[in-house]
């Protein structure tokens, strides 16, 4: 087993908008980008899990293989710059996907 941060190259998440936040991991090259994929260690199901949330807040998850990525965004719980919105930016939000276990 390794970890995901040890696998990927850049893992990192970023403001979509008012109501949204992209998550991009993106793998040195495509055997690591396969074997995540194929391990199913990260699945719009596995990331609502991680994440403590229904899928249906996932509005888009997608594997991309001519750049070795993989790609989802959610709906934030209340929009961005509300009261109560400890991340404007949404750059705070990548950091239980670093600990995943990917066999």
């Amino acid at each position: 087993m390794a970890r995901l941060e040890e696998i990927a190259k850049t893992i990192r998440s970023k403001n979509a908008g008012v109501n949204q936040i992209t998550f991009d991991i993106i793998f040195p090259d495509a055997a690591s980008y396969r074997r995540v994929v194929a391990s199913g260690a990260i699945t719009r199901e596995s990331v609502a899990r991680l994440y403590g949330i229904e899928p249906s807040r996932i509005s888009d998850f997608v594997t991309f293989d001519p750049a070795n990525a993989i790609k989802f965004t959610i709906y934030r719980s209340r929009p961005s710059g509300s009261p109560g919105d400890w991340d404007i930016l949404g750059c705070q939000h990548y950091g239980p996907l670093m600990d995943v276990e990917v066999p």
